[in-house]
């Protein structure tokens, strides 16, 4: 009899609660990389597919996709929120000052949407598909690969504030830099790690003239750049125009994931002011930056490891939505009575196997209101 009773305790569970997850929390939310192992099997597999092609076509889209990721995530949370167009009363974050005219890539992730949209409507979110994409664009271009937690719900709301105060730039001071990933919630060696990303990638002059004229308001350069190197970069970046010429930020191997940009760092050729402050404003990142420049499994794992803490910024998911991006197959989306019938099945259920869980959350409503149609329209195509 209480082997009969536990099985069905545990049979209800499966059915009757589409939105528990059991796997690790993290900033108010559940993750796990098999969410849409049975809503969406081909995901992960499309995603992969049409980066693999758009990085095929443009190398430097890697790097544009990986940006796109980490300027969503450090505004709001990792909510795709960095993919709304203004309307109404809400500013883009497109407009802010570290996207405008900058962040790319917004054609490859709708290329992706519709795709997924065919396979399985209204099923996966764009930030799940940034998560994907960013993971994506680092093996394809000879990085690490890493299972990416997955489950979060797009964003309604954009914050054209956050993204203009949240989000390093390229003058910040090391203090600024790491202030803001605190904000985040990660460290100074997620710091460190992350900004190994600009392995690949380029910067336009604009974002470090500074560096080659007047950089402490004595009309000289930058006495932390190497002289040579910035005598390189002048003949190309100008006192004036030359505003949007592109320089690579690691110019040994610019399309290649690997650990030459802390070598960079070390020669004293780092593109980036915010670059070279890693190892002259503070002992603990120039020893990790000395480590990832001598031991590059040691960035990769690392890296890996800071980008899924990264993608777990304050995600939007079935635990704190009114909606949610997945369900399992058979299970319709409950509403109303419905609901309530349903939550008091599973609190009957959870107190007789003395489980603590709690049955705080609001309804869902259907089950992935924020990748329906109507909200689409509010991206930019």
């Amino acid at each position: 009899m209480a082997q009969s009773l536990s099985s069905f305790i545990v049979v209800t569970i499966l059915v009757f609660a589409p939105t528990l997850c059991f796997a690790g929390k993290s900033n108010g939310g559940y993750l796990y990389p098999q969410f849409y192992g049975r809503s969406c099997p081909k995901a992960q597999e499309i995603v992969k597919s049409v980066v693999a092609k758009a990085v095929a076509k443009d190398t430097r889209m890697a790097a544009s996709l990986l940006r796109l990721h980490f300027h969503d995530c450090f505004v709001k949370g990792c909510d795709a929120s960095i993919l709304l167009v203004s309307t109404g009363s809400m500013l883009s974050e497109k407009r802010s000052n570290p996207n405008r005219d900058s962040v790319r890539g917004f054609e490859v992730i709708d290329e992706i949407k519709f795709a997924l949209e065919k396979e399985c409507p209204h099923t996966v979110s764009c930030a799940d598909i940034l998560a994907l994409a960013a993971r994506d664009s680092t093996s394809l271009t000879g990085g690490p690969s890493w299972e990416v937690p997955l489950g979060r719900r797009d964003s309604k709301g954009a914050s054209l504030s956050g993204s203009n105060n949240n989000i390093p730039a390229p003058n910040n001071t090391f203090q600024t830099i790491l202030a803001k990933f605190k904000l985040q919630g990660l460290d100074i060696v997620d710091l460190v790690a992350l900004s190994g990303s600009h392995t690949i990638g380029n910067a336009r002059c604009t974002s470090f003239r500074q560096r080659l004229y007047n950089q402490a308001g004595n009309g000289l350069a930058d006495f932390a750049l190497d002289q040579s190197y910035a005598a390189q970069l002048r003949t190309r970046c100008p006192k004036s125009g030359g505003d949007q010429n592109l320089f690579f930020l690691d110019f040994v191997t610019p399309t290649k994931f690997d650990n030459n940009y802390f070598k960079n760092l070390l020669a004293s050729k780092g593109l980036l002011s915010s670059d070279q402050v890693l190892v002259t404003k503070n002992q603990q990142s120039m020893e990790l930056v000395k480590k990832y420049a001598e031991n590059y499994e040691l960035f990769f794992e690392q890296f890996a490891k800071s980008m899924i803490k990264m993608g777990n910024i304050s995600p939007l998911t079935a635990l704190n939505p009114t909606a949610i991006n997945s369900y399992l197959p058979g299970i319709e989306a409950l509403s109303g009575t419905n609901f309530k019938k349903w939550k008091e099945q599973i609190r009957i259920v959870l107190e007789i196997m003395d489980l603590d869980y709690a049955l705080r959350e609001s309804a869902p409503t259907k089950p992935n209101d924020t990748s329906s149609t109507e909200h689409m329209a509010l991206y930019e195509k």
